[in-house]
């Protein structure tokens, strides 16, 4: 199966950003999604890009986060902007088995990397 890894993460001011990436062990032909949890919440989908590029996102985070892949290096990106407190969470990217669908659902994906923090501070 391939390994997901997810970098990136760490502290930043409320309005600032941050870049996560996630390289893949191998090329997978998938839709590539975000997701994150927040404790004591359920697991949220930010972001997907599908195996020709298009991308969703949520509309909690439209407009201050973008998803793009870079296929030669079988990475995917997180750009987020304008970030705020309520987008503290753990951060997961993962890989399921319907590449041009673009879904925002957990239970859509069949492989998860081991997340990587961001904490807003206000």
């Amino acid at each position: 199966q391939v390994q997901l890894v997810e970098s990136g993460g760490g502290s930043v001011q409320s309005g600032g950003s941050l870049r996560l990436s996630c390289v893949a062990s191998q090329y997978t032909y998938s839709a590539m999604a975000w997701f994150r949890q927040a404790p004591g919440k359920e697991r949220e989908g930010v972001a997907v890009i599908n195996s020709v590029g298009s991308t969703r996102v949520a509309d909690s985070v439209k407009g201050r986060f973008t998803a793009s892949r870079d296929v030669a290096k079988n990475t995917v990106y997180l750009q987020m902007n304008s970030l705020k407190p309520e987008d503290t969470a753990m951060y997961y990217c993962a890989s399921g088995p319907l590449p041009l669908y673009l879904l925002l659902t957990a239970s859509d994906y069949n492989n998860w990397g081991q997340g990587t923090q961001v904490t807003v501070s206000s």
